[in-house]
Parts: C-alpha cells; structure tokens; sequence
C-alpha cells in the first residue's frame, strides 16, 4: 500500500465492574476484525496479517529478544534462576527449577490511557 498504514482503533465496551475492569476479552477475531475495518484488506488477508504479526511476536520472544512497541510497551524475557520454593499447605521446601518467564511493561502513554488521562503524541517511552 502507499503511505503509512492507519491506526488501527479497537472499540472496546467500557462498562465498569469492580475496579474499572471490563467483561470483554479482545480475541484475534477482534483484532482481524478491526483490521478488516481499518486497512481495506479482504477478512482472510487481515485474519493472516493478524497471524504474522503475532508470529513475528512470539517468534522474537523465544530467541530471547526484547519487543518495544512505542506507545503500548515493552516484552522481555527474564531468566529466573533456580530457588527454594514452599509448599503452602505442607510447608515443606520444594525445589523450584530455573526457567523463563514473560514480563510486560507498559508504556506510561498507555497506563495514562487506561486511568483516561489524554497524553501527547510527542510523549514516547518512560
């Protein structure tokens, strides 16, 4: 396509429940959707360019590579080290294997926008 790809706006129902909590969960067919809407593209066209993008994601994510996206946040794997974990009920000492795990950081654009404080455009990461 010519020029830079449209933002892609999801419409979410905001009706609150407890602490501001929605009901809706965004599903891939919400996100195809949206880009369906958005970007002009045929439902299968959006639904595999929905598809490549969180491939590329995860894919990034397994090598252990950290994924930025300015305005939303940050991905990065960390390496826990192994520890001595407790059984709750027991209180026995169990062995806690070293293993991966998945951060998020979201950007402050979007912890403003999620407590509706309009932010800059010209604001960028934290």
């Amino acid at each position: 396509g010519n020029g830079p790809a449209p933002t892609v706006w999801v419409r979410r129902e905001s009706r609150a429940l407890g602490a501001g909590m929605s009901t809706k969960t965004l599903t891939r067919a919400d996100l195809t959707e949206a880009v369906f809407n958005a970007v002009g593209l045929s439902r299968n066209e959006s639904s595999q360019m929905v598809e490549d993008i969180l491939e590329e994601v995860c894919g990034a994510l397994s090598r252990g590579e950290t994924v930025k996206l300015s305005s939303f946040g940050t991905f990065q794997v960390r390496q826990k080290s192994q520890r001595v974990g407790r059984n709750p009920k027991t209180g026995d000492e169990v062995p806690i294997a070293p293993r991966r795990v998945l951060v998020f950081r979201p950007s402050h654009v979007l912890k403003a926008q999620i407590n509706g404080v309009e932010v800059g455009a010209s604001d960028e990461e934290d």
